[in-house]
């Protein structure tokens, strides 16, 4: 397959631009993380997605609307009924999910945890939705102490699994997730995660050693269809593990955002013409579901400066899509998951036509038909190119 192109999809974890007309069936009413984090933090300074057109998406404190932005701008609806990592990332890359995944927030039955006990030669603790770092504030000591695993779950189809690293080692930790995944896979559930920590009780801190172990796509992506076609598609952060490593020729994990962009920067600049898949995580695990506004708002600035850098390496032919995969309001109260919004998508490139307004699209999956487009792949999944005609 014949192509000078380099496709950059940059997915910045979480930046939800506003509540979805069904949000209410999700309590995410009135969520919009761009929005309310700009305001809580009296003003964002973004001046390269400035530029860039952010701010004529939705109302951003301190990134007003420009009047002719240099990438084309808009929003995407999710068709799938969900609100989570993989169901966001799939519909991204052209498949649609139609049956949601299963979700315990009551814990999980005796016909997942025995066999996951039993198979796996572990005890647990805990079997109910919890936060994160709550769950290790509560129930790290006793971890410690009887070498239990904690497990818990959230409002998403997650299975997760926490151990500190002196007692449980990585590799069995990871051992016990795939036997979880397993077992698991009958139930639909999308992921069973790792959650390693450190540390001593009243300040145990989870590590960037963190691993998703996710059902495979029950249908094709653009990654796949990429792929088949001869092109590279190189991941940044957990997009093998999203994809179960289909669809993904090679990957390189990453610690935090600051790392994603140095890799990404990296990669490019050696990459062979395909598509660059780039998840930037720390948005969405540091600041989102732990309702910390500040710390979004910061890390967003931080973020926009390295985004700078990346449009000043891009050459004639190469394209950038910065896009996100589902909400995670800091400001929202009542729960700590993710939110039910519209994504911001902003197609950026030196040889494209025009920048112009793209509307709100009726799904995800408009990115995936773009980048098939962009590359000259076939594409027959879900969405349409923000190319046009």
């Amino acid at each position: 397959m014949a192509t000078k192109r380099k496709v950059i999809l940059l997915i910045l974890d979480s930046v939800g631009v506003g509540a979805m007309p069904d949000a209410h069936e999700f309590q995410d009413t009135g969520a919009n993380t761009l929005a309310n984090t700009a305001a809580f933090c009296r003003g964002l300074y973004l001046p390269v997605l400035q530029k860039m057109g952010l701010g004529n998406i939705t109302e951003v404190a301190g990134v007003p609307p420009v009047l002719s932005p240099t990438a084309s701008w808009g929003r995407l609806q999710e068709a799938s009924s969900a609100k989570d990592t993989v169901t966001g990332h799939w519909e991204l890359a052209g498949h649609i999910s139609r049956n949601p995944f299963a979700i315990f927030e009551e814990g999980f039955p005796p016909e997942i945890m025995e066999p996951f006990t039993a198979r796996s030669g572990h005890s647990w603790i805990v079997n109910r939705a919890y936060s994160g770092t709550d769950v290790l504030n509560d129930f790290g000591a006793e971890h410690m102490e009887s070498g239990a695993l904690i497990v818990y779950t959230s409002a998403d189809s997650v299975f997760q699994i926490a151990a500190h690293e002196e007692v449980v080692p990585l590799e069995e930790l990871y051992r016990v997730c795939r036997v979880a995944r397993e077992v698991l896979d009958d139930h639909h559930m999308a992921r069973v995660i790792a959650r390693p920590f450190v540390g001593e009780p009243g300040n145990f801190q989870r590590t960037y050693n963190r691993k998703d172990f996710c059902m495979e796509p029950p249908g094709p992506t653009v990654l796949d269809l990429v792929t088949k076609a001869g092109l590279p598609v190189y991941g940044v952060g957990k997009i093998e593990d999203i994809f179960a490593v289909r669809g993904v020729t090679s990957n390189v994990h990453t610690e935090g955002n600051d790392d994603g962009m140095m890799q990404t920067l990296a990669i490019h600049r050696s990459m062979e013409p395909g598509l660059l898949f780039v998840n930037l995580v720390d948005f969405d695990m540091l600041f989102g579901h732990r309702r910390n506004p500040a710390g979004y708002g910061k890390a967003l600035e931080e973020a926009d400066a390295a985004i700078g850098e990346l449009l000043g390496q891009m050459g004639p032919d190469d394209v950038l899509i910065i896009t996100a995969d589902h909400g995670c309001d800091p400001t929202h109260a009542g729960h700590t998951d993710h939110t039910r919004e519209y994504i911001p998508v902003l197609l950026y490139g030196p040889g494209l036509p025009p920048a112009r307004g793209l509307g709100t699209s009726s799904t995800f999956g408009d990115v995936g038909a773009t980048i098939a487009d962009l590359l000259g792949v076939p594409y027959a999944l879900a969405g349409r190119s923000l190319l046009g005609d």
